[in-house]
């Protein structure tokens, strides 16, 4: 899978703008603000219908205007399909594939499949568990696009269950009764899509697993496949060993505890108006050491180097685990050559070399490693210019 041309209109920092591209390596050259990063957020966006920089939309539509568009011819197994999205603000996105419009914006998920390595990428080590979250829920989403519907219910009916505990909080007499009986059926429509969400989330987690010490004992220095470890840590599921498939509960386990943490935490909840139970709630662990009684949170007690090291092993397992899928999901280094240090870049671009696409952005030629040797274009000024 490559895409072979983009064209961007009054997305980001380009009014108009139209890139031709190969497989293999492309590097997009140039000092910070000039937009080369813009490039590759954009084929990115087309992915997944989010960036890896902000968490709305508003910031990539370009100022001044009210709408913008992404449009990419992708080849994959010699057929070409070509994706596009439009930006709106203050409206609802659109989407077409070969120029027919999809109900649902959301439905060109999966069709495009790439992964991001870039500098922010360390918060998935040392930010908050919503950054982790995102991280796995992301990556459902590209192997499996029918989940973006689940997690868009799921996220729906917390908001509106939330609202409603509001209400009970402030409701008296009948009218909290009423009230409490619209909450019960919330909770079913809360754990009928939360333990889909929670079961999948449970099976990427094991499968990623595998991928995870392999990418960590090619990345860090000395390290074997048994130092990094991912596990799934929620109050509904007990401790376990997510990579025995004999072990994780079935969706109707998953759904009873479920059903019994929220009837247990009932009044915690309308006290405080929030739900304190669900996916929303859970945190994938990091954890490194040679055994399991050395085992510590990579947050916290990891150096530098190994938090580096394991926020780029969980880019590779996520690319290797797309690639076993069947499809060679596109690579973008976003600045991060930039971040390692010379024997890092190298092991980077010895894992990387042999993509089917890798798309790399440097302030200069000289960060871009020599085996990542490709096509190169320089950007500067709103123009993309190929070298």
């Amino acid at each position: 899978m490559h895409v072979s041309h983009l064209t961007l209109h009054d997305f980001r920092s380009y009014d108009d703008v139209e890139v031709p591209l190969d497989a293999g390596v492309t590097a997009f050259v140039g000092r910070n603000g000039q937009g080369k990063t813009n490039l590759v957020e954009a084929i990115d966006f087309l992915s997944r219908l989010s960036s890896h920089r902000v968490a709305t939309d508003a910031p990539l539509i370009r100022a001044g205007a009210d709408q913008a568009l992404v449009r990419a011819a992708v080849v994959r197994d010699g057929r070409t399909a070509v994706l596009e999205v439009e930006l709106n603000r203050g409206r609802a996105n659109r989407a077409r594939i070969n120029k027919s419009p999809l109900s649902r914006a959301r439905d060109i998920i999966g069709v495009l499949r790439t992964v991001v390595f870039s500098p922010e990428d360390l918060s998935l080590v040392k930010g908050d568990p919503s950054e982790r979250r995102a991280f796995l829920d992301d990556l459902l989403v590209l192997r499996t696009p029918r989940l973006a519907g689940v997690r868009a219910d799921y996220d729906r009916v917390l908001k509106q269950r939330n609202t409603l505990l509001k209400t009970i909080y402030a409701a008296r007499g009948s009218s909290r009764d009423a009230a409490l009986a619209t909450l019960a059926v919330w909770d079913d429509h809360l754990v009928a899509s939360g333990t889909e969400l929670l079961e999948a989330r449970l099976a990427l987690v094991a499968d990623l697993a595998p991928y995870l010490g392999k990418a960590y004992e090619a990345v860090a220095r000395g390290a074997s496949r048994d130092d990094a470890r991912i596990s799934y840590s929620s109050p509904l599921v007990p401790d376990l060993l997510v990579e025995e498939v004999a072990q994780r509960p079935s969706r109707d386990q998953l759904a009873d505890a479920f059903r019994a943490e929220l009837a247990r935490r009932q009044a915690d909840e309308i006290g405080r108006g929030l739900t304190l139970v669900g996916p929303h709630r859970d945190e994938l662990a990091l954890t490194l050491g040679p055994g399991e009684d050395s085992r510590l949170p990579v947050k916290g007690y990891a150096s530098h180097g190994e938090s580096w090291s394991f926020a780029l092993a969980l880019r590779l397992a996520s690319y290797d685990l797309l690639r076993s899928d069947g499809d060679d999901p596109i690579l973008i280094l976003d600045d991060v050559f930039a971040e390692l240090d010379a024997d890092r870049r190298t092991q980077l671009a010895e894992l990387v070399a042999g993509a089917e696409q890798v798309l790399v952005t440097a302030a200069v030629v000289a960060d871009v490693p020599e085996l990542l040797t490709g096509v190169t274009y320089a950007v500067a000024g709103g123009e993309v210019t190929r070298g």
